[in-house]
């Protein structure tokens, strides 16, 4: 069992690498990342870490895991079309 709140703050911190994103960590029961394309208002999804150390999206995408959060956060990158900073 991974602890979800740190995989998403590890994970908000990879996202800030984007230079196109921006991020904002909500805490609480079910920690989550809220991620958005900082160039349009259509293009924002919002992140969670599953118990088993997945990231998952709203929409049940498998971006990665706490293993390599740096590639996770690369493919949401991609799907929101942003740059690396």
């Amino acid at each position: 069992m991974v602890d979800t709140m740190t995989g998403i703050a590890e994970f908000a911190e990879a996202v800030r690498e984007h230079i196109d994103l921006a991020v904002r960590v909500r805490p609480g029961s079910h920690p989550r990342a809220e991620v958005r394309n900082r160039f349009s208002e259509n293009l924002c999804e919002t992140v969670t870490c599953s118990d088993e150390g997945a990231f998952v999206t709203s929409w049940g995408y498998r971006l990665g895991t706490v293993d390599n959060v740096a590639d996770a956060a690369a493919r949401l990158a991609y799907l929101l079309a942003a740059l690396s900073a």
